[in-house]
């Protein structure tokens, strides 16, 4: 079974690039709370150690940025604002989610560490590339990159666990 996360725009041309700071956030606040959803899952159905520890941290980490992007919009006064793009990825993590959901013991953990990666490379290619050269408040553009950081050491341990559970 394949899974994968789309980014893949609509009909309509709209292009992530085009988005406003708040609805970059928005988008970023979604992904984190997606890979929440991912990691819950993957602490109620695995027994393996090393996938269960990925799994708290993934929660700890996109718990603490998404903490630290709402104090700051709340510093800023500003509310995230939904968009084409957090849609999608809210869709789309919802059949993910059905299809782990449905996997068990060592087919369920390669499952889980291949989406984790192949998200982490999405979303980090999304932000290096398209958002953080068109925030426009340095403010959030920081957050963004410092998010970046601890996103793309999510991204290796990822890799790391696929190669391990293969």
């Amino acid at each position: 079974m394949s899974l994968s996360i789309a980014f893949t725009a609509p009909a309509v041309a709209e292009n992530p690039a085009e988005l406003n700071d708040l609805e970059i956030a928005h988008v970023a606040y979604s992904a984190d709370n997606i890979d929440i959803k991912y990691a819950h899952l993957a602490l109620a159905l695995s027994d393996n150690p090393e996938v269960r520890k990925f799994a708290q941290t993934m929660i700890r980490d996109h718990e603490a940025v998404n903490k630290a992007a709402l104090d700051l919009l709340g510093k800023l006064g500003a509310q995230a604002q939904d968009n084409f793009l957090s849609q999608t990825l809210n869709k789309n993590s919802e059949k993910i989610i059905t299809d782990l959901a449905a996997l068990r013991g060592v087919e369920f953990d390669r499952a889980y560490a291949a989406n984790e990666l192949a998200y982490h490379k999405a979303v980090n290619e999304l932000v290096e590339h398209s958002f953080i050269p068109n925030i426009e408040n340095e403010e959030v553009k920081a957050l963004f990159k410092q998010g970046l950081e601890i996103f793309k050491v999510h991204e290796g341990h990822a890799e790391m666990m696929v190669k391990k559970l293969k």
